[in-house]
This record gives structure tokens, sequence and C-alpha cells, in this order.
């Protein structure tokens, strides 16, 4: 079929004032789950240990609006980039302290992190960089040595981006709790999808094990590789554009938008979602 492809240029306006942390209602509600690309066959859970962690980063209040029209029957978010500038403010920033506290002496400024992104997991990340900028003084010489080494770097950097989450350093971006409030007030399921390959099996995934049709579904995305993820699963899908990825391709996507945006500056709510989807249909 057919999409509708909506491209809105905006300026940028002041993020929300909503911050990561203390928010129960939406990782104790039964239609959240977080998705997780891992080794084990239990990719989507709510009961995993990062979910644990993060289980207190939203305050979200559900509340009931009114929509007349077609809605999702699931809202699909990707995590970093889409909740959260977690990639600038997050990730870089404890890969960072992490390397500062070891005395390797590498720091990552916000344009070489860009270029690093364009390698997919943090230990994969860390692998490549150091392969060809040479390692560090302080890294064993042996490959076995140099994954246990990576592996611990990496240990570490995650334990520093929980303690920046759980200690309210980094804000949701604009509207993403608003979106979710008004998709739980009205019964519309919402899951956070997150992984660093094979992007395309997550959101396919939180279909079948939320019980719902791909094309019923909305993802919001601020990736080309998660646009593509989600058009590979039969999806809407709405790019919010990132610092990262505001340069990217989303020639394909359903819509395309610098946030969701609060109230005065909204550029979308559930309702847009929904006449996505009627578009689809007549398509």
């Amino acid at each position: 079929m057919a999409s509708t492809a909506i491209s809105l240029s905006l300026p940028t306006f002041p993020s929300s004032s909503s911050t990561v942390k203390a928010k129960p209602s939406i990782f104790s509600h039964p239609h959240l789950f977080i998705a997780k690309n891992v080794p084990s066959s239990s990719l989507f859970s709510s009961s995993t240990k990062i979910t644990k962690q993060i289980r207190t980063a939203f305050k979200i209040k559900c509340s009931s609006a009114s929509f007349s029209n077609t809605l999702p029957s699931a809202l699909l978010f990707d995590c970093d980039g889409v909740l959260v500038d977690t990639e600038k403010d997050g990730h870089r920033v404890s890969f960072n302290d992490t390397f500062n506290e070891k005395e390797l002496g590498v720091t990552w400024d916000v344009d070489l992190y860009g270029e690093l992104l364009k390698i997919g997991g943090g230990k994969e990340r860390m692998t490549a960089y150091f392969n060809k900028t040479g390692w560090p003084d302080k890294a064993p010489k042996s490959e076995e040595e140099r994954k246990a080494f990576i592996a611990s770097l990496h240990k570490r950097k995650t334990e520093l981006f929980m303690a920046l989450i759980e200690n309210r350093l980094l804000p949701l971006r604009p509207g993403v709790a608003k979106l979710i409030d008004q998709a739980l007030g009205e019964g519309v399921k919402v899951a956070v999808c997150s992984t660093s390959n094979e992007k395309a099996a997550i959101y396919t995934l939180a279909a079948n094990t939320l019980g719902v049709e791909p094309s019923s579904c909305v993802v919001v995305e601020d990736s080309a590789i998660g646009l593509a993820a989600a058009k590979a699963a039969g999806m809407t899908c709405i790019v919010t554009k990132s610092g990262y990825t505001a340069d990217e391709d989303f020639l394909n996507a359903d819509a395309v938008f610098d946030c969701i945006g609060d109230p005065p500056e909204e550029r979308f709510d559930l309702a847009f979602c929904g006449s996505l989807l009627e578009k689809q249909y007549v398509s």
C-alpha cells in the first residue's frame, strides 16, 4: 500500500520540563514492555534488570480524551533519541566518564560520537575505535583479554548511564509524556523497543507479543535505520529527528517532525497517529 509522506521543518522550542525519573504508572502498566535484543529467548519482558532500573523513569498520569477517528492498536517507541536525547547527553557522557575513570586518555566529542554511532553496539563501537586509532597503553595485548576489557568498560558505562537516569539528569523530549498519556488513556497499547542490531525483528516481536496487527501499529523513530525497520515490519512510522539524525534520509516516513511537542508548540498527537492509519487504509 502507498503511504502518505508529510515532512515538516519547524523551529526548535525549549525542552519539556518533564524529567526522567519516577514514573511507575507507565512501567507497571500491563501494556507497556521494554523489548531488548539479547541472546536469550525472553526478548520482550517487563521484568528484566534494566526495566527495573528505569521503571521509575516516567511520571505519566493516564487521562482520557475524546478521539472519534481510527486509533492505533499499539504505539511503539524507539528509546535512544526518541524518548530522551540519550546518545549525546547520556551514552556519550557515560563513555567519556568511564574512559576518564580508567585514565585511558580518550575523549569522544559530539562530532566524533556522531560518526561512531554508525557502528551499532557500544562494545563494537569501542573496539572499532581502538582498532583504528590505537589501543590505550592500559589495555591488554591479547584478543581475548581485550574482549574482557571492552566488556568491563561497557558494564561501567551502563552503570554510569543508569545513574544519570536515576538522578533525573536526562529530560524527556518535548511531547513524549503527553503522547504516552493520551495512548494509555485511550487504551492504546504502548511499548518501548530498544536494540542495537536486528532492529526489524524487535518491532515484529513487539506486535506479536502485544497481539496486534503490524499494520495497526504506529512507530515513533528518530533514525533512518529505525524507519527502515518499522517499514520492514509493515508499520506506519513517524520520525522525530534528533541531533545526530537530522540530516538522514526519511523519504519513506509517513511523517517527519523535529519533535512530538507540547502545547502550544505541539507538532502532533494521538489523533494524528490515527489519521495516518486512515490514509493507509484508504490507499
